[in-house]
């Protein structure tokens, strides 16, 4: 089943979506040994090393291996960087760093104005289950990252896990966001634009050749343009062999080719950047080869999501699925984030941790915010438009920014001490956002690196808390996560995690 689709040329759009979590500690700024990453000093030293570096320099060799063209997949590229990730390549590795920043501008010369990088919601929560005031900070938050690194409005947002509801939506209209990317599968219905009939597509069988519309159901002349990225070829790139050569590539994108269609038509690939050297040794050779010899030689023309609506504006109009959410990784919705879903499971591990880690999370995000409205209304004229606000200092520390910012958010002149107990504040609601980095959910142990590392956010917005005005809140969260079982006996449950891989390392 399809919506009305007016199509010549194939147009070849692949998304890279970089990124990894937070990994600094609170305390030092700094990424703690990680021996799970051998022989590199942690993961994002790892996966630089063969994947965002390599993807700058991506060789494409002849017949007797000899590099003949060292290619910038980037330029090439739709793409975008976590936040976090981004600028810990500026910090360790600022010439990669350069390279990134340099092929977006040259895409935008290539593309009739459109960059290739988007821009991502702050710390990758998973949106859907966030509140109002966490929704609209991640996404001003990352649309102020992206702007301070590219130097230019990001026409669209990556949204963590491509997860997704109406509210996220509204949140994305009212903030200007041009377009996103979604799955098929969290469609619901499409019809043609002026016309009634809408059509049931809550199949997967949306038309992803084409951008959509999606309209504000509180602004009816506001919309949202969506792009459904092809899930039977993404699937391909992502889990089977068809990085194994470019020519593979070629064959599955033109299976993919609508041949009753006369006009233009888009495939697009959507994907963890790291497939490209990561997951698949090398796959950022293959990348580079198909994206800047095999692809034009086969009348592919290479273009990102910004150039192609503007040159193929919506014609259609959708409706994504109602309720909780959808993702492109949870076949339940949401619930990989909230409960014992399966996704995520191996060696017959449960994951009965995750709805008492979430409820355990979502109570002290409650405390918290208390704590900060009642402080923070003595400093600020507004509590969540100065959070809006912080990420300037978060970006750029300055005495010059710190002026600017309390000269533009307090209510009266601050004392230095008061201006630090605001910081502090700001800190804490920070780190009441990193506790909810998508990656604590994602795999089937409380145990895991990951959310370890979100339990030690947690840690540190407690101690600010505790800090600012003598409230205890440990306690009761070490109970809440006394419910979260753990599925290996030496841990017993997340209370005894938090113990022995928050506590006692920090102490």
């Amino acid at each position: 089943m399809r919506c009305f689709t007016i199509s010549l040329l194939i147009n070849i759009c692949i998304h890279g979506h970089f990124y990894q979590p937070p990994r600094e500690n609170p305390l030092t700024g700094e990424i703690e040994e990680q021996p799970s990453a051998k022989p590199y000093h942690d993961w994002n030293e790892r996966i630089y090393e063969e994947c965002y570096k390599p993807n700058t320099e991506a060789d494409i060799v002849d017949d007797n291996g000899i590099t003949v063209h060292e290619v910038n997949n980037y330029e090439f590229l739709n793409f975008n960087f976590g936040p976090t990730l981004l600028a810990w390549i500026k910090h360790k590795h600022p010439d990669t760093y350069e390279k990134i920043i340099e092929a977006d501008r040259k895409s935008i010369i290539q593309h009739n104005g459109h960059g290739n990088a988007i821009a991502m919601c702050y710390s990758h929560m998973i949106m859907p289950l966030a509140n109002l005031n966490d929704k609209i900070t991640q996404v001003r938050w990352g649309l102020e990252d992206f702007k301070f690194h590219f130097g230019r409005d990001a026409e669209a947002i990556w949204l963590p896990e491509t997860a997704v509801n109406e509210e996220t939506l509204e949140v994305l209209i009212s903030e200007g966001i041009e377009y996103v990317i979604l799955d098929s599968s969290q469609a619901a219905y499409c019809r043609p634009i002026g016309t009634a009939e809408w059509i049931d597509v809550q199949d997967g069988s949306i038309d992803p050749k084409v951008p959509y519309k999606c309209y504000s159901a509180y602004q009816s002349e506001k919309y949202i343009n969506i792009f459904f990225y092809d899930g039977p070829v993404s699937k391909s790139v992502a889990f089977d062999d068809v990085l194994a050569s470019s020519q593979n590539l070629l064959n599955k994108i033109f299976a993919s080719e609508d041949k009753k269609s006369a006009g233009d038509q888009l495939i697009s690939v959507a994907t963890d950047g790291e497939t490209f050297g990561h997951h698949k040794r090398h796959a950022e050779r293959t990348l580079a080869f198909f994206l800047r010899s095999l692809a034009p030689r086969n009348n592919l023309k290479i273009v990102n999501f910004g150039e192609y609506l503007e040159l193929h504006p919506a014609l259609n109009e959708v409706k994504i699925k109602p309720g909780e959410g959808t993702s492109w990784s949870c076949i339940h919705g949401v619930k990989r984030w909230k409960e014992d879903c399966g996704c995520g499971g191996g060696g017959g591990w449960h994951q009965k941790w995750r709805k008492p880690l979430r409820e355990t999370l979502d109570l002290l995000r409650d405390r918290l915010i208390v704590i900060y409205e009642n402080l923070g209304s003595a400093f600020f004229r507004d509590v969540w438009k100065a959070r809006n606000g912080y990420i300037e200092l978060v970006l750029d520390p300055s005495e010059e920014r710190t002026d600017k910012f309390f000269h533009s958010n307090s209510h009266r002149e601050l004392s230095s001490s008061e201006k630090q107990t605001a910081l502090k504040l700001l800190e804490m609601q920070k780190y009441s956002m990193f506790m909810f980095t998508s990656c604590g959910w994602f795999f089937s142990e409380i145990s895991g690196l990951e959310t370890a590392k979100i339990l030690e956010y947690a840690a540190r917005a407690m101690e600010l808390a505790m800090e600012l005005t003598g409230i205890e809140l440990e306690e009761e969260f070490m109970e809440g996560l006394s419910a979260a079982p753990s599925n290996i006996p030496k841990y017993k449950d997340g209370k005894r995690v938090y113990e022995m891989l928050v506590k006692k390392i920090n102490e």
